[in-house]
């Protein structure tokens, strides 16, 4: 089993930044792919990024492309996503998800972990 914990959301301007971070902790972080999906009131949850074990292998949805960057730490445990040039349609409610494997995948069906999230909200 695996607990993952968000933090760092909140209220921003557009054109702000932000970082969001999720710690994972109850099996091997190294051996799990790490990915940010987001969901907004009557929105379906879309992909947003993820990152292969290793950390050198990344995934991005192409409207956050040049905004945002996944990276992870596996000595902490934790997978960060800065976001920056921040714009009113990133807001939504972002989960930290994990996956049994070594390589970062866009649909949100190949995770099996995922946590509870943390808000963004980005005002005009």
């Amino acid at each position: 089993q695996v607990q993952l914990e968000e933090s760092g959301g909140g209220l921003v301007q557009a054109g702000g930044s932000l970082r969001l971070s999720c710690r994972a902790s109850g099996r091997t972080f190294s051996s799990l792919a790490m990915g940010w999906f987001r969901q907004a009131p009557g929105k379906e949850r879309g992909f947003v990024a993820a990152i292969g074990w290793s950390g050198s292998n990344t995934k991005y949805a192409d409207s956050v492309k040049g905004r945002f960057t996944i990276s992870r730490d596996n000595i902490k445990n934790t997978v960060y996503l800065q976001m920056n040039n921040l714009e009113p349609e990133d807001t939504a409610v972002y989960h930290c998800t994990a996956r049994r494997g070594s390589q970062p995948q866009p649909a949100f069906r190949d995770y099996n972990y995922w946590g509870q999230g943390t808000q963004v909200t980005v005002s005009s």
